[in-house]
C-alpha cells in the first residue's frame, strides 16, 4: 500500500508542477526591447510568424516599420499620403497594409480614413463618415472578405462596431453603419496611462490571426480573444471571450496574433518590450459546430462507446481517491516530523 501511495503522490506532485509551469507560460514574456526612436509611439501591430509590422500613433507619412523578432527595424515602407492620426494596422490577404487614420480625441473630425499601403509604397486614401457624429477609434479589423470593421474607444466600456455600407471608394467618403457593440467590464490588471477603472475598458487596438479564425481586442491592460465561427466577425463578438491580462504596459495600444496562436503585445514609448503569450488562442473553445458536424460527432461518440472505447469511470475514480490519499499521507508525515 505504501508503494502505491508513493506512486500516487509522485504523480500528484508532477501534476502540480505542470500546472504551475502552465500558469507561468500564460503570463506575457518579454521577447525583445524596441529601442529604435523611430518607433517610439507604437500603436498598431501585425504578426505573420516571421516578422512584425508596426505603425506609430499619428505621423506625417503613411509608414510601416518591418521588425525582426529581435526588435530591429529591418525595412521601412513609406507612402506619400499624409495622415491625420493613425491608430491601428491591419493586413489584407493580398499583403496590402491598411492604416486606420481614425484617431479623434476631441471628436471634431467630419471624416476619418483608411489608407491602403502596398509593400512597394503605393497608397490610396479612403475617407469614411459616421452616421451619428464623430467618434475616437483605435481598433481596426478586416474580415475574411476584406471588409473593414472599426471599434470605437469609449470610457464606459462599450465599443461600438461600424463597417461601410458599401465597398469603400477613393477618396470617398463612404458612409459607415453601426452593426453591433462589445461591452467590456473593468479589471484589476495594473498598467496604462489612466485610472485602471477606465483604462481596462477602453479599446485601444485589435488584431486577427492570418486565417481569420480568431480576433483579439485589447485595452490598456488586458486582451480579449474571440473565436470567429465560419468567418462571421459579428457573431464572434456575441460569444464569451477569453481574457488575457497584459499587466504593467506603459501605454499598451498594439496587439498582434501569430499563425501559431501566440498573442503579441506592445506599448508606446522608446525602450518598451514587445511581449508574447504563447498558445493564447488555444485557450478558446472551438467555434460552434454546424448541425451536420454535431450529428457526425455524435455518431462517432456512439460508435466509440459501442466498441468499449473511452475511460472506465471506476478506475478513474479509484485513481482520484488514491491521489488524494497520497497527499493526505504526505501531510500527515510532515505533521509528525514537525512535532
Amino acid at each position: 500500500m505504501r508503494a502505491l501511495v508513493s506512486t500516487a503522490l509522485v504523480a500528484g506532485l508532477v501534476g502540480f508542477g505542470a500546472t504551475s509551469a502552465s500558469a507561468r507560460e500564460q503570463a506575457p514574456q518579454d521577447v525583445c526591447v524596441l529601442a529604435d526612436k523611430r518607433v517610439g509611439e507604437l500603436s498598431g501591430l501585425v504578426a505573420d510568424g516571421d516578422r512584425w509590422y508596426a505603425v506609430n500613433d499619428g505621423g506625417t507619412k503613411s509608414t510601416v516599420y518591418v521588425l525582426t523578432k529581435e526588435c530591429k527595424v529591418e525595412r521601412v515602407i513609406n507612402g506619400p499620403t499624409d495622415p491625420f492620426d493613425v491608430e491601428d494596422l491591419a493586413r489584407g490577404a493580398d499583403g496590402t497594409f491598411w492604416l486606420a487614420d481614425t484617431g479623434d480625441n476631441d471628436k471634431k473630425r467630419e471624416t476619418v480614413a483608411l489608407i491602403s499601403l502596398t509593400p512597394d509604397g503605393k497608397t490610396k486614401l479612403h475617407r469614411l463618415s459616421y452616421p451619428d457624429g464623430a467618434h475616437d477609434t483605435e481598433a481596426l479589423l478586416l474580415d475574411r472578405a476584406g471588409t473593414p470593421y472599426l471599434i470605437t474607444k469609449n470610457p464606459f466600456g462599450r465599443g461600438d462596431i461600424y463597417r461601410p455600407v458599401a465597398a469603400i471608394t477613393s477618396p470617398g467618403p463612404t458612409v459607415l453603419e453601426k452593426v453591433g457593440s462589445v461591452q467590456l467590464t473593468s479589471t484589476d490588471t495594473k498598467g496604462g496611462p489612466v485610472n485602471p477603472t477606465i483604462g481596462s475598458v477602453v479599446v485601444t487596438g485589435a488584431a486577427s490571426n492570418p486565417g481569420g479564425t480568431v480576433v483579439a481586442l485589447r485595452t490598456y491592460t488586458d486582451a480579449y480573444l474571440y473565436a470567429v465561427p465560419d468567418g462571421d466577425l459579428l457573431a464572434a463578438f456575441k460569444t464569451e471571450p477569453v481574457r488575457i491580462p497584459l499587466p504593467e504596459e506603459k501605454q499598451g495600444e498594439a496587439i498582434g496574433l501569430e499563425p501559431d496562436g501566440t498573442l503579441v503585445s506592445a506599448s508606446e514609448g522608446v525602450g518598451q518590450p514587445i511581449r508574447a503569450v504563447a498558445g493564447a488562442a488555444a485557450r478558446l473553445a472551438p467555434p460552434p459546430k454546424t448541425e451536420e458536424e454535431a450529428r457526425s460527432g455524435g455518431q462517432a461518440a456512439a460508435a466509440k462507446d459501442a466498441d468499449g472505447g473511452g475511460l472506465d469511470p471506476l478506475p478513474a475514480i479509484g485513481f482520484t481517491v488514491i491521489a488524494i490519499g497520497g497527499v493526505l499521507w504526505f501531510m500527515h508525515r510532515r505533521s509528525r516530523a514537525a512535532r
